[in-house]
């Protein structure tokens, strides 16, 4: 069965839909991503990301309900450049906490997190509102943290060095997902920026600016092409359902536990 929109459904069609599912959270941002890629790059990969995972859980036998995208979240680091819209991670977790809550209501059986922003203060929200929801016993979460070592190693070389905001690594997703938002003129015309963010933020750097991206990119968009941009998607989505996966199984386990 194919993967349902929640958004698209009327709340009788809901409430068939969503007891027993995978409910598919896609998580980005509204951040600068260089003069090339639009301010919702985080969001087209994130539901990239759930969509590829939902097919293949789809064919495993598994309901999904995709959920509309959290389109807003702790941006700090690009807060400098027009357009980015940071929130509170405080936030961030209240919202992800409450709608496991309401998830946890209609009957969802697994709560699986699609994110693709990899600010420090997001991934620590994020991070919170799984122990959180854990804490409660709300529903099983599925979240694989892509800033972990063991799933950064599946991704592209880019990815890894940690010169990858609105790079190669990004760039390529959108190029494969929705070329009409790439400005092409200008992706190809620039010269790479091969700081890594993730030493920078060891090193305690605190905005783009700090971490040497003026122009909010870092990486080589130049290089991006569609095909890696497919690919990268195809194993985003294995990671996804691997995690749910996995996740139902040590639910399903404890339950069997259970006096």
């Amino acid at each position: 069965m194919a993967a349902r929109e929640l958004a698209a459904l009327t709340w009788e069609e809901a409430r068939s839909a969503l007891p027993g599912a995978v409910a598919m959270l896609p998580v980005g941002a509204l951040e600068a991503h260089g003069p090339h890629l639009p301010l919702n790059t985080d969001v087209i990969i994130a539901e990239a990301m759930a969509r590829a995972g939902a097919e293949l859980l789809s064919r495993s036998g598994h309901d999904v309900v995709l959920l509309p995208p959290l389109a807003y979240s702790a941006a700090p680091f690009a807060i400098g450049f027009a357009g980015t819209v940071s929130v509170s991670p405080t936030a961030v977790t209240a919202l992800v906490v409450d709608t496991a809550r309401a998830l946890a209501v209609h009957g969802a059986a697994v709560l699986a997190i699609a994110n693709a922003h990899f600010d420090p203060t997001h991934v620590a929200a994020l991070r919170e509102a799984e122990q959180a929801i854990e804490a409660e016993g709300l529903i099983p979460v599925a979240y694989p943290d892509l800033t972990r070592r063991h799933l950064a190693e599946r991704l592209t070389e880019e990815f890894r060095s940690g010169a990858c905001h609105a790079g190669q690594y990004e760039t390529s997703i959108v190029l494969a997902e929705r070329p009409d938002l790439v400005r092409e003129d200008v992706r190809v015309a620039l010269t790479a920026v091969p700081r890594s963010l993730t030493a920078a933020i060891r090193e305690g750097r605190r905005t783009f600016e700090e971490a040497g991206g003026p122009r909010a990119y870092f990486g080589d968009p130049a290089a991006a092409t569609a095909e890696e941009g497919a690919r990268t998607v195809r194993v985003l989505g294995e990671i996804l359902a691997e995690a749910v996966e996995t996740r139902l199984a040590a639910a399903g386990t404890r339950n069997l536990d259970s006096p």
